[in-house]
């Protein structure tokens, strides 16, 4: 297969810095050359592959956004181009950048105490600490706000009970952001750390989808923390949901990689593969279904530029995120399939990434908020009706 170049019929490359540019390169550079040779056999194995981490933490990924504390202080935009490099390579590896960066870093750097952001943020940054996010439960996903799991002080401590499930990173992170119901029914984080009683993670086999990826449950037994491990300033579902839109934004960005990645073996595949002494490419129905991709590709970018624009100049809502989010991850999951039509039987090969992006994308169109529930939001937020409930 020919080296990937980007796909950028608009020309948005006009509009992106010279750093921002050169940011992507990098984590382009980096994904070819270490992780493509690896992740089919990552993926058919269900296995991380956690060699990478490394390499993306000297490249200043992880918490890229945040400012000070070993982190690299980058805008919004370059952290979206970053997103779309690595799920360019796989979801799992984006899904792991991710709730290290939004879900575990951010809320330490937003609602902590500067002792837990010295302690946890140099480690986080540099991929020596790994880290995941508990807020789902088996039984309240798109309502989180029902969950069980509470919080009881019992002196300068707190007991945990609970369980938390389908959570990235679970099983290998080294410190949990757990979210609680406290006595007074507050909604708050908690920093658990690996080897504490009762904090157990259970990992979850058997996926047809994200397979290189880490997913566990969380489970909370008479888990007793050190009170100075709540993060102070988290009060209110709305702050846990202030840091699912840090991952959804970098979502939005991410799965325009992963359609990239299936448009670009499409166009090389249509133009290669001989049919009646003619490359496919010179079909009608063919073309139709290439332009189709490209379309919906470049409006996805526009999308998501504006997107960056906006959260760089503190202009976001989290309305905004949600319509990129159920935009962007539908029409990746869309392309993925028009590719795998176009590859035909071969479509199906671990030659080829493309049925490996449409598995992963099935989960990243639920995670994150389900299509259904961004379109409520917007749709609440458009006529002012709450048709949730």
């Amino acid at each position: 297969m020919s080296k990937f170049n980007g796909v950028d019929y608009y020309l948005l490359d006009d509009w992106f810095t010279e750093e921002e540019k050169m940011i992507r390169q990098s984590v382009r550079n980096y994904i070819d050359e270490n992780l493509m040779p690896i992740i089919e056999e990552s993926y058919m194995e269900a296995k991380f592959p956690s060699q990478i981490i490394p390499g993306l933490a000297d490249l200043g990924v992880l918490g890229c956004t945040i400012k000070g504390y070993g982190c690299a202080g980058l805008n919004s935009i370059a952290y979206g181009l970053i997103c779309q490099e690595l799920e360019r390579g796989d979801s799992g590896l984006r899904s792991f950048a991710s709730v290290q960066s939004s879900l575990v870093m951010y809320p330490i750097y937003t609602f902590g105490s500067e002792e837990q952001k010295e302690k946890w943020l140099p480690a986080l940054a540099s991929g020596k600490a790994i880290g995941c996010f508990g807020l789902t439960e088996p039984d309240f996903g798109s309502n989180p706000n029902g969950m069980r799991t509470r919080a009881k002080k019992d002196g300068d401590h707190y007991i945990l009970n609970g369980a938390k499930m389908w959570i990235t990173n679970g099983t290998v992170a080294d410190v949990a952001v757990v979210w609680a119901k406290t006595e007074d029914d507050v909604i708050t984080a908690f920093l658990v750390e690996r080897g504490t009683p009762g904090f157990s993670t259970p990992e979850i086999k058997n996926k047809h989808s994200l397979r290189a990826s880490v997913t566990s449950e969380i489970i909370l037994e008479d888990c007793r923390i050190p009170a100075e491990n709540m993060l102070p300033n988290s009060k209110g579902l709305k702050h846990a949901l202030m840091c699912l839109n840090q991952a959804r934004y970098g979502i939005s960005w991410g799965v325009i990689g992963a359609a990239m990645a299936c448009y670009d073996t499409a166009l090389d595949y249509a133009k290669t593969r001989i049919q009646f002494d003619k490359p496919i490419a010179s079909f009608q129905m063919v073309q139709d279904k290439l332009v189709w991709m490209l379309n919906e590709i470049t409006k996805a970018q526009l999308l998501a530029f504006r997107l960056g624009k906006l959260k760089d100049e503190g202009k976001i809502r989290p309305e905004h995120i949600s319509l990129a989010k159920m935009n962007n991850v539908k029409m990746a999951r869309e392309v993925g399939m028009v590719a795998r039509e176009i590859l035909g039987a071969n479509g199906v090969a671990a030659e080829y990434p493309v049925m490996r992006h449409m598995n992963n994308i099935e989960s990243v169109f639920t995670y994150e908020g389900t299509h259904d529930i961004h379109i409520l939001t917007v749709g609440r937020d458009i006529t002012g009706i709450n048709a949730f409930f």
